[in-house]
């Protein structure tokens, strides 16, 4: 039995691991998604941090004078919060439907099936990589400092997008069986924007209940694994703790997961 279990989680990760050695697959075709998206635009996926900025500044100046807030200490953590929001979103919207949107190219053509969702992770990290070239016109306009500390945003990041890819994984094959599930996600990420401290932070609430209820947003410790370094500030020790447990639990679910239902995705689709 135990042997057994091994040969199954062996040809789990095969398909992983395969897709990961052949990485030039994935990266090829998410940058060709981005160049064809932005196809004869002068501007190109800048649009898209153009956008952001925007929404960035209205947002920073309405919430800004509503609490009461200084630009100078509220826009820098909204703008990182609103960024990796950003990624965090199209991540988990898109990821949804990689396995769908691949329709044609599952049922034509072999390859491990993770290759669609890696290609919509680097998608987007291409992406968000166009909207963080905000934060230093941010800092140096309203001349924040940055130390070592920001450091750990870099690993953090890493942390996100390793909890992210698992989150996808399983949901791609959710909403590849049941086609309204993929609404489900798209209102749940809508709902999570809100409860997590993005255009707030966490010294707002008052009363144990409500840091206790934040604490249990394990999109609040994503969150804060990324930003708060970059705001010169070290994440707590349970911020780090939650993101590690749940990549280590959360991948051997969603590679246990999609072992038990990659055959049927075909069928499915």
């Amino acid at each position: 039995m135990n042997a057994l279990k091994i040969i199954k989680l062996t040809e789990a990760t095969t398909d992983v691991a395969s897709t990961l050695r052949n990485y030039h697959l994935f990266t090829t075709l998410g940058w060709q998604d981005v160049a064809t998206r932005y196809r004869r635009s002068r501007v190109g996926a800048f649009w898209l941090t153009i956008n952001m900025l925007v929404m960035i500044s209205v947002i920073g100046v309405v919430f800004g004078s509503i609490f009461g807030l200084k630009l100078a200490e509220f826009l820098p953590g909204l703008a990182i919060g609103l960024i990796v929001w950003g990624l965090v979103s199209s991540l988990m919207n898109e990821g949804s439907e990689s396995l769908f949107s691949a329709k044609e190219t599952i049922l034509q053509i072999k390859m491990p099936l993770t290759t669609h969702i890696f290609r919509v992770v680097w998608r987007n990290i291409i992406i968000a990589g166009h909207n963080f070239l905000i934060l230093p016109l941010l800092f140096l306009v309203f001349l924040k400092p940055i130390g070592f500390v920001a450091l750990l945003s870099v690993i953090g990041l890493g942390l996100l997008v390793t909890n992210l890819v698992w989150m996808m994984l399983i949901l791609s094959v959710i909403c590849t069986r049941f086609r309204d599930f993929t609404q489900i996600v798209q209102n749940a990420m809508q709902v999570l924007f809100y409860v997590t401290p993005i255009i707030w932070n966490k010294d707002m609430l008052t009363g144990r209940i409500g840091t206790e209820l934040l604490d249990l947003n394990p999109f609040y410790h994503l969150l804060s694994i990324v930003r708060d370094p970059l705001l010169g500030n070290i994440p707590s020790t349970t911020n780090w703790l939650v993101s590690v447990i749940m990549a280590i639990a959360g991948w051997t679910i969603a590679l246990a997961f999609f072992n038990r239902h990659c055959k049927m995705i075909p069928y499915w689709l």
